[in-house]
């Protein structure tokens, strides 16, 4: 996937979930957060970000904050941009076989869904998680409590029990992450539910991404302990 319209600055403050503030080419502005996540550890005062103008004359914030340098590197952190990076991927991974058919948000029980994936007569549905937070090369989901990702991972362990495949993928938003592992400490509910949905038939996928400012696409994949 593929950004335009991207400008440099840097990172002041966050006032709160959907808004940061920045220093752009010498003026502090207000720019829209596309991450709810906490991202304490990358959004740190003075860190080097990237966003991308808008074009919403209607909008209060005229840029959205895409990326942010940590440690040297690029971290993507649009919460957007998983889903659209798998949705490019998942067609030609091999994984759901030749040219399957992927429709976004598709309900099953309580939960909707990010993808349902049809190749065959068979279906599958695909929930993507996207994670930023790394630590000491180890990947951590999630950076804050997630009841909706517990009931998700319930949620497709039934859908796994009716015949439907069941996938749960963390695209990992950066690069050199050694493996994924459950942010015990964070919320246990979610690694607890990770290893039943395992036990229950749901595919544990992680991949890591190659990073720019203006881009971002799937690569390899990444172990996951539990």
């Amino acid at each position: 996937m593929i950004y335009t319209n991207m400008a440099q600055g840097e990172f002041i403050s966050r006032p709160n979930r959907f808004i940061a503030q920045v220093d752009l080419a010498g003026e502090r502005m207000d720019v829209h957060v596309k991450n709810t996540g906490r991202c304490a550890e990358l959004l740190t005062q003075g860190a080097r970000v990237w966003l991308q103008r808008s074009g919403n004359p209607k909008r209060k914030t005229g840029y959205d904050l895409i990326a942010v340098e940590k440690d040297g590197q690029v971290v993507n952190i649009d919460s957007a941009a998983p889903n659209a990076a798998f949705g490019e991927w998942a067609g030609q991974s091999g994984l759901f076989g030749c040219k399957p058919i992927l429709y976004p948000e598709r309900r099953f029980g309580a939960s909707r869904f990010d993808f349902y994936i049809e190749q065959g007569g068979v279906g599958s549905f695909v929930e993507v998680k996207g994670v930023t937070l790394l630590r000491e090369g180890v990947a951590l989901f999630p950076d804050a409590p997630t009841e909706r990702g517990v009931r998700h991972l319930h949620e497709l362990v039934a859908a796994a029990a009716q015949g439907y495949g069941a996938y749960l993928f963390f695209i990992i938003q950066l690069r050199g992450a050694r493996y994924l592992s459950p942010n015990w400490e964070t919320h246990p509910a979610f690694g607890e539910a990770m290893r039943k949905a395992r036990e229950g038939g749901v595919h544990l996928q992680a991949r890591e991404c190659i990073v720019t400012p203006e881009s971002m696409a799937i690569g390899r994949e990444v172990e996951i302990l539990l």
